[in-house]
């Protein structure tokens, strides 16, 4: 009995020391949850390992300011072009606001809207971890291509004639990269020729909400691609939400996210997900199995607005602010740097 006692307690020892290891290393952590009618909330964190059986590595042992360093974000124009022969942007750059850069820099990103199959509406709240606009509602998914990953994600629609027949794979990619890191969907159940590209939105927003509007040193300036995408069928337990990423999650029906619209003060939405809703969303919603899903809505414009007044911080009020504002020029452009990147193997299973 006594040799089982210690042997019992070793392997606590272990256990605990093992966390204090993933915990000092920055290492996402599964937590308890409670996962009822298809809702999410975080809850009492659990000392294991997230993702330790995947073979898709992006993110593991990386906490948010990691990832705003080694991301490296795909610099475009005000219509989406690859800004060509400039240098390497991070997340962090991209993403820092000041009077200097009041809109930081102009980069790609996607918004993904997952539906189940009975057409609800799949909603996170950011996790209070996150760098910019934690703690928000927004819609299922919202990340970046990035540079230097398998499969490409860097999309260039100007390799072709007919831009409506472009596929945005890269985005794709991406999107199913960060479903698996943020929301532990499998990418098994995210068939890629089966997420629709409805269209592109630019528009910026200073993170006045955590930071005031004094000088806020983060902010969101990107070309964003809408896409959708419907379950096929039910599928219990497919959420395993990351901790670092996503506090809550739940499904919702279109009166259900009006109801939460109405109860819900604004600045608790992220500010691109207010913009969506505004143009077009609901119809989208509404056609998406008349259409919606299959091109009906789709298009290859760059819809651009301001943020609402209360996302401008005291360094945006500049009148010769205008839609080129934080785009980055032929001035800023730099070679290369001739370091050899890492390509980062990003395997779908």
């Amino acid at each position: 009995r006594s040799s089982m006692s210690s042997y019992f307690s070793f392997i606590t020892m272990f256990a605990a020391a093992t966390a204090a290891f993933q915990l000092g290393r920055g290492v996402p952590i599964v937590t308890k949850k409670t996962i009822q009618n298809n809702n999410y909330r975080r809850s009492t964190p659990l000392l294991l390992s997230r993702s330790s059986s995947s073979n898709n590595n992006y993110g593991t042992g990386m906490d948010q300011t990691a990832m705003m360093e080694s991301d490296i974000l795909i610099a475009v124009g005000t219509e989406d072009e690859l800004v060509k022969g400039g240098r390497d942007v991070s997340k962090k750059e991209a993403h820092v606001f000041s009077k200097d850069k009041p809109r930081g820099i102009l980069h790609r990103a996607f918004s993904f809207f997952l539906f189940d199959d009975q057409n609800r509406l799949l909603l996170t709240k950011r996790a209070a971890s996150k760098i910019t606009f934690p703690g928000v509602w927004t819609n299922s998914c919202c990340s970046h291509p990035l540079r230097y990953m398998t499969p490409e994600e860097v999309d260039d629609p100007s390799e072709r004639t007919n831009k409506l027949e472009y596929k945005y794979d890269g985005a794709k990619h991406a999107a199913r990269r960060k479903l698996l890191h943020e929301l532990g969907i499998d990418p098994q159940y995210i068939t890629h020729d089966d997420i629709q590209y409805i269209t592109k939105f630019h528009y910026w927003a200073a993170d006045t909400q955590t930071y005031g509007t004094d000088t806020p040193p983060w902010g969101e300036h990107e070309v964003d691609y809408i896409l959708f995408y419907k379950m096929k069928r039910d599928l219990p337990g497919l959420l395993n939400p990351c901790d670092d990423e996503v506090d809550e999650a739940k499904y919702v029906t279109p009166d259900e996210l009006k109801t939460m619209l109405e109860d819900i003060p604004a600045k608790e939405w992220s500010p691109w997900f207010r913009g969506i809703i505004e143009r077009g969303f609901w119809k989208w919603w509404e056609d998406l199995d008349n259409g919606t899903l299959t091109g009906l809505h789709s298009n290859n414009d760059v819809i651009f607005f301001d943020p609402p007044p209360e996302y401008y911080a005291s360094f945006n009020h500049d009148p010769t602010h205008n839609r080129q504002t934080g785009v980055l020029n032929s001035e800023e452009k730099e070679v290369q740097s001739s370091k050899k990147k890492e390509t980062v193997q990003i395997k779908s299973r």
